[in-house]
């Protein structure tokens, strides 16, 4: 299969995964829901893949007409029509008109990909696939807070691995040296404007928790009194935790007398050797509470690719692209995995998990490399978020498409956002 052929077979499969999710995962009550306030309801994502890819791909790559240019306004991104009393469904076109509007967009971009594809195509054709997977992980955070009642479970899904044992808590030293930021031109085939360009940073020898934090060392820091501590928090932190009333992760429950984990499809006995997945704020808190801190976006480089020799590999397990031995990613699972399942993805220093069950916090503040150019295609992509207040997290999580499973690629949240796959690990202060 010649390397077209192959996109249109990735554009086919990511659209085949969209309507199942919204047709047959998500029911028609839950259309209209919007279980993170921080984002729109679920109508806008199904029009707005549809309407990025013909604003993106269509027009401006391609020099095209659009198809509906009210469509394309309105789930372009940012778009949210509120009132002071909420979401108003009479805002939202009907759902058939909707569906229409995706199926010509579908044909519109069908129709390119059928045909000789111009090579200045084949770069927006990326950022279109790759916008789809990161809003298919997205979509799966929202339906994590959707009621049990308004979602379906599709058949043949496993039950959660709730088994096994905390590993025991475990550090390495990581000798100083130099870990790569970023790619340099050409030595990716697709890469977001924020991951160039390429930079190289000397780090201090440091020491690094071989595992992530699991929910049973997570239990210890509630029990101890930590969201009650204002001396663990920065003052924003612990303005946030006073005023949402923070108590525990946003993944935890409280039954009778024990914790549960609300699971995608089930609510299920807390699992203590997943691993716990928190805010920023909630892992920079737990650090300080253990004498540690969370690890910059280079140490996690460092302990991720690097070697004991001078070079550095493409994953932490070696070169060798990422598979379903080596971690928890990949749309594989609906939920994490305990911790220490995929040895075989270990880093050269034995450190483990660190891509796969759950994105990586660091404590960087996302910004461009030296050098940053937005991107033609989609300026505002990363830009709009170099405002101090967004952290740079590493690695994949269960629901990360494996085509972004790529050393350079960074995902980003606020420091107060409760609800993404991101767990963590610590390292000396």
């Amino acid at each position: 299969m010649g390397p077209g052929a192959a996109l249109a077979a990735r554009w086919k499969r990511n659209r085949e995964w969209t309507r199942r999710f919204f047709h047959e995962i998500l029911t028609p009550q839950a259309w209209l829901e919007r279980p993170i306030d921080l984002r729109h309801p679920f109508v806008f994502y199904e029009g707005h893949l549809a309407a990025f890819a013909v604003n993106t791909f269509l027009r401006r790559a391609l020099g095209k007409p659009g198809i509906d240019p009210g469509m394309e306004t309105l789930f372009e991104r940012g778009i949210d029509p509120l009132d002071a009393s909420g979401v108003r469904s009479s805002s939202w076109p009907e759902r058939d008109r909707i569906g229409a509007y995706i199926r010509a967009a579908d044909e519109g971009v069908a129709a390119i990909l059928e045909s000789r594809m111009p090579a200045k195509a084949v770069k927006a054709l990326l950022v279109i696939l790759e916008h789809e997977e990161m809003h298919q992980e997205t979509l799966l955070y929202m339906l994590h807070r959707l009621a049990y009642a308004l979602k379906r479970e599709p058949l043949g899904v496993p039950p959660p691995d709730a088994g096994g044992r905390p590993p025991s808590r475990e550090a390495v030293r990581i000798p100083a040296g130099r870990a790569t930021l970023g790619a340099g031109a050409g030595e990716v085939a697709f890469g977001w404007d924020n991951e160039f360009p390429k930079r190289t940073m000397d780090v201090a020898t440091f020491e690094m928790d071989v595992y992530p934090v699991t929910n049973a060392s997570w239990l210890d820091f509630v029990d101890a009194g930590g969201y009650r501590d204002a001396d663990l928090w920065t003052e924003d932190g612990f303005r946030w935790v006073t005023r949402e009333r923070v108590e525990r992760p946003a993944f935890w429950t409280w039954h009778g007398d024990r914790w549960f984990w609300r699971a995608q499809f089930h609510e299920i006995p807390l699992p203590p050797a997943w691993p716990v997945f928190v805010s920023h704020a909630e892992a920079s808190a737990y650090a300080r509470w253990r004498g540690r801190r969370l690890p910059s976006e280079a140490e996690y480089h460092r302990a991720a690719f690097g070697r004991p020799a001078s070079r550095e590999a493409a994953f932490p397990w070696g070169d060798e692209g990422a598979g379903t031995a080596s971690g928890n990613f990949g749309l594989g699972h609906w939920d994490p995995l305990p911790v220490g399942r995929f040895p075989a993805g270990a880093s050269a220093w034995g450190i483990e998990d660190l891509v796969g069950n759950g994105w990586e916090w660091t404590s960087t503040p996302f910004a461009g490399f030296p050098g940053f150019r937005p991107m033609p295609l989609y300026p505002g992509y990363s830009a709009d978020f170099f405002d101090g207040r967004h952290f740079v997290l590493k690695g994949a999580s269960p629901a990360t498409a494996t085509p972004l499973v790529r050393r350079s690629f960074r995902n980003w949240f606020q420091p107060h956002y409760p609800f993404v796959y991101a767990k963590f690990r610590t390292v000396d202060a």
